[in-house]
């Protein structure tokens, strides 16, 4: 049996189990239909809601469906209309065409008529989804049920990912080598796209792409065309995309030169492979989180920017001043995979801790999970001003502050699997180091 099929196998057992408990007969799951700009016949990007893509490696397939029923294969009905603006999705190929009950429709509307199922439905998607009679209702019970399982991936999962992995680190590399040229961003995030084989619309996220001061931004949304005067520092949060499974990698570098900026590069270096080794079965993420501004305190300490005690940095929060975001997420079908904040399959939620509210995993992880372990420091003009006006603003070596400023900050984001035994796989760092 292969992997896919053993995926597809659980997935059918977890949905018969959900649907018993919640009291529903059958499943329908819409992969979504193509949105238009208000009063603009142009597509937006085509996002296949997760559900349909956690059973079916297809991505780029609005207007289809899957039906799942106890005892019987997955029904797929599968959009494949005769067009000749835009080319339509070729015909099924793959393992899991002969896993389904497969159904070929050339009209979205044709798709009612083969998702007929006795009983009560439980009906998955947006609401701009669904067809007449067949509305999506998106029983919460079964949604929660669903959601908390997804958080731990199977063997398939896994497989995906690490070929996510192994498709972005070699743009990683050219996206590096092009920032070592001198070039802008857009022609870094050029050679970034060549390299991963991607086009914009394959992406799972936007690429952050930020020289110098940029990458003080967290989420800097913009690809600057014209090439700086001088290339100091360079972030690029990127990653790649294979069956609808994601990566999420992010790199810091420097042109050298600067040795404050190089020393602090490297003992967040340090500091982020520390805490990748606490990614363990059984430990609760928020702890890592926690630890994460000790961590930070100690970088600031030894690079001379803040004279002060951890306690001390901790209880003022100043090291919140230097990493105002969360340590990571869950990784998946989505950057930010569903279910991160849930307590128990009930859908309780587990608090973030006081104090830190852009932590995004308040979970213990579990054998199976993908985490993203992603410290920064960052020199950001906002909250750099709150803290001139607070009482810690004596502790701090502004003219270092104002040099390092010059670079922006750094993030090293690696994606990590929870293992049931012995340390985390790092998956990045594993494809980094196959090339």
């Amino acid at each position: 049996m292969n992997t896919y099929a053993q995926h597809l196998t659980l997935l059918q057992a977890q949905a018969e189990s959900a649907l018993a408990r919640t009291g529903f007969d059958a499943m329908l799951i819409a992969s979504g239909i193509e949105k238009y700009a208000f009063m603009d016949d142009r597509p937006y990007l085509f996002q296949a809601n997760p559900h349909f893509k956690h059973w079916l490696p297809l991505t780029n397939h609005p207007n289809s469906w899957v039906l799942v029923r106890p005892g019987h294969k997955p029904r797929v009905v599968y959009y494949q209309p005769d067009d000749y603006w835009h080319v339509p999705p070729s015909s099924p190929t793959g393992e899991w065409v002969d896993l389904v009950e497969l159904i070929i429709i050339s009209r979205a509307e044709d798709a009612a008529a083969h998702l007929k199922a006795a009983g009560r439905l439980a009906i998955i998607g947006e609401a701009d989804a669904g067809l007449d009679g067949l509305l999506p209702n998106n029983p919460p019970d079964l949604l929660n049920l669903l959601h908390f399982q997804r958080a731990r991936k199977n063997g398939y999962e896994l497989d995906q990912m690490r070929g996510a992995s192994r498709r972005a680190a070699p743009a990683h590399l050219a996206a590096r080598d092009a920032f070592l040229a001198g070039v802008s961003e857009a022609e870094i995030h050029r050679a970034y796209l060549v390299a991963a084989g991607h086009t914009d619309r394959d992406l799972p996220y936007g690429n952050i792409v930020a020289l110098n001061e940029h990458c003080a931004v967290l989420h800097y949304q913009y690809q600057d065309v014209q090439r700086p005067a001088e290339s100091r520092s360079f972030l690029i949060d990127a990653g790649a995309q294979v069956n609808g499974y994601a990566s999420d990698i992010t790199r810091t570098w420097s042109r050298g030169g600067d040795a404050d900026f190089d020393a602090l590069l490297a003992a967040m270096e340090v500091a982020q492979l520390a805490l990748v080794d606490e990614v363990r079965d059984g430990v609760d993420y928020r702890d890592i989180h926690l630890s994460t501004h000790r961590h930070l305190a100690a970088v600031l300490q030894s690079q001379g920017i803040v004279n002060m005690s951890t306690e001390a940095m901790l209880e003022q929060r100043v090291t919140s001043i230097f990493m105002p975001h969360g340590i990571g997420h869950l990784l998946g079908l989505q950057v930010h995979d569903i279910g991160g904040f849930m307590a128990d399959e009930s859908g309780a939620v587990a608090p973030k801790p006081e104090g830190h509210p852009y932590l995004r995993l308040t979970r213990k992880l579990q054998a199976g999970m993908v985490v993203t372990i992603e410290p920064g420091l960052y020199f950001i003009p906002t909250l750099l001003r709150q803290l001139r006006a607070s009482p810690a603003a004596a502790a701090v070596n502004w003219p270092l502050v104002e040099h390092l400023s010059r670079f922006g900050g750094i993030r090293i984001e690696d994606d990590v699997v929870c293992r049931a035994e012995g340390g985390p796989e790092n998956m990045t760092r594993d494809a980094f180091a196959a090339l």
